[in-house]
């Protein structure tokens, strides 16, 4: 009796131990995040709350500029009022660019995750090949970025296509037949959105390709051996096994896509906003639609994320 008083006292020691280890691990791991990401929350406080402090101040006034200085004339909520009830094209942009959003960010997701179940297979050329599909994210910051930016290489090239082109196009053809049997009209027109502009989805998509690669690399073969010994195939594998243990990343995919589509400048709202600043110096009104711009695309990430954190499986560690 003794004896097992004895034993049950060092297993339930051993757990403690186990535990306190555990717990040594996870606070080590959040001091190294914390001080990764230093840097930026010492560079918001420092350079970024006052602007944001001071924009939505005059998203409650009207701005106006004088020789010398800006005068601020506190007039509450009109401005929202103005470009919700007033203006006519605000509402309408910010519906077409949210629904553009969609589309584009479940095209991403999905390209991406696929490629990333190609580049994990083994075959020669795999690093190359890994480094391709990684490249635009280099690039975007440098010349490629400057060529879009520009417009001018890029329309050359784009003429120079369609000179040398017969003008034949089997999508094209194949739209037209859709578009004449009016069948689905409108579910072809975004399917063939999207393939339309695959290179805009493939440069869009280097870091969440990174991002799934290193979930799946993290995978234990021995859970697909147990799968093929309990007679799953391929796709069962794919749905059982790859899909459940990297849906975490999907959430994150989600939610760093969504926040990269809204922060590009070509979007409509974007450029509403630019004209409004720039163009017609209505330093309020701009200061408004960016801040209900800002409240829509967070309250659309906090609802989109509550339900697909539904459906994400986390593995317990301990």
């Amino acid at each position: 009796m003794k004896n097992q008083n004895v034993t049950a006292e060092e297993v339930k020691s051993r757990k403690k131990r186990k535990k306190g280890k555990y717990d040594g691990l996870m606070r080590h791991r959040a001091i190294a995040g914390y001080m990764f990401i230093l840097p930026f929350i010492l560079g918001f406080l420092l350079l970024m709350v006052k602007p944001l402090i001071h924009s939505l101040y005059m998203s409650f006034c009207n701005v106006t500029l004088e020789p010398g200085s800006v005068s601020y004339s506190w007039i509450g909520t009109e401005n929202i009022r103005y470009i919700f009830r007033v203006d006519a094209d605000y509402t309408r942009m910010l519906t077409e660019d949210f629904t553009k959003m969609v589309i584009y960010t479940f095209a991403i997701i999905v390209f991406s995750f696929f490629v990333s179940l190609i580049l994990n297979q083994e075959f020669k050329g795999r690093a190359l090949v890994r480094a391709i599909f990684f490249m635009p994210v280099i690039l975007s910051s440098g010349v490629m970025l400057n060529l879009e930016s520009n417009n001018q290489y890029m329309s050359i090239i784009q003429d120079t296509i369609e000179e040398t082109t017969t003008g034949v196009s089997v999508t094209a053809a194949l739209e037209s037949i859709l578009r004449t049997a009016g069948v689905g009209v409108r579910a072809y027109e975004t399917v063939f959105e999207i393939i339309d502009n695959i290179y805009d989805i493939a440069m869009a998509s280097g870091i969440q390709i990174i991002i799934f690669l290193s979930g799946l690399q993290t995978i234990s073969s021995s859970l697909y051996e147990a799968a093929s010994i309990d007679g799953c195939t391929k796709w069962e594998s794919l749905w059982k096994v790859t899909f459940p243990m990297v849906s975490s990343l999907f959430l994150v995919n989600w939610i760093y896509t969504v926040v990269d589509f809204c922060m590009r400048s070509d979007t409509q709202v974007m450029t509403k906003i630019q004209t409004e600043m720039v163009d017609k110096q209505s330093y309020g009104v701009a200061s408004a639609m960016s801040w209900a711009y800002f409240l829509v695309v967070i309250a659309f990430i906090g609802l989109t994320s509550f339900f697909i954190s539904k459906v994400v499986y986390y593995s317990d560690e301990r």
